[in-house]
Parts: C-alpha cells; structure tokens; sequence
C-alpha cells in the first residue's frame, strides 16, 4: 500500500494567475498550468535562493519531493517561455484571502 500524498505547506499567493506573450490572445495560445506546490517550490528556492532541505521543510516535504516538485516546476516554465504558450497558476491550493 502506496503512502498516504502529504499536503505541501503554501504560504503566498502570487498577484497574478495567467502569464502569457504580449498580444496574443488567450484562447489561441497552448497553455500550461503551474499547480500551487510548484508555485511555492519556484518562490522558495529561485527567488528567495533557500537551499532544498531548507525549503523542503518549510513545505512540510521530503527533500526528494521538493526537488521533484521544482524540477516540474523549472520544466513548465522554460516549456512556456521558450515555445511561446500561456502559463496558469492553478487556484486550488492556494491560501484563501
């Protein structure tokens, strides 16, 4: 039997949800969505510089798990800026306020 999926710890909510090229209309552009743990892992190791065991811990998550979660996160974003698509931040998981 599987171990039970650990909640990561989200402490912000970014100020803007959909990330896109100038001009171009939503609806024709692919889009990729960033869910809220990779959100956090993004914040906490790019742009707060938090070494993995130190962020990891503040997600309430194994180290190898972050590094899966940034990883993902890492991919998405080059993946929207290189080929041009919309990047969502998905709102389930977020702190509500």
């Amino acid at each position: 039997m599987p171990r039970p999926r650990c909640c990561p710890q989200i402490k912000g909510s970014p100020v803007a949800w959909v990330f896109k090229p100038a001009g171009i209309p939503k609806k024709d552009l692919q889009q990729v969505v960033l869910h809220a743990d990779e959100f956090e892992a993004l914040r906490l190791a790019d742009l707060e510089g938090q070494y993995h065991a130190q962020a990891a811990e503040k997600m309430g998550i194994s180290r190898q798990t972050f590094g899966r979660i940034l990883s993902s996160a890492r991919h998405k974003s080059a993946e929207a800026l290189v080929k041009g698509y919309a990047l969502l931040l998905e709102r389930e998981g977020f702190p509500l306020g």
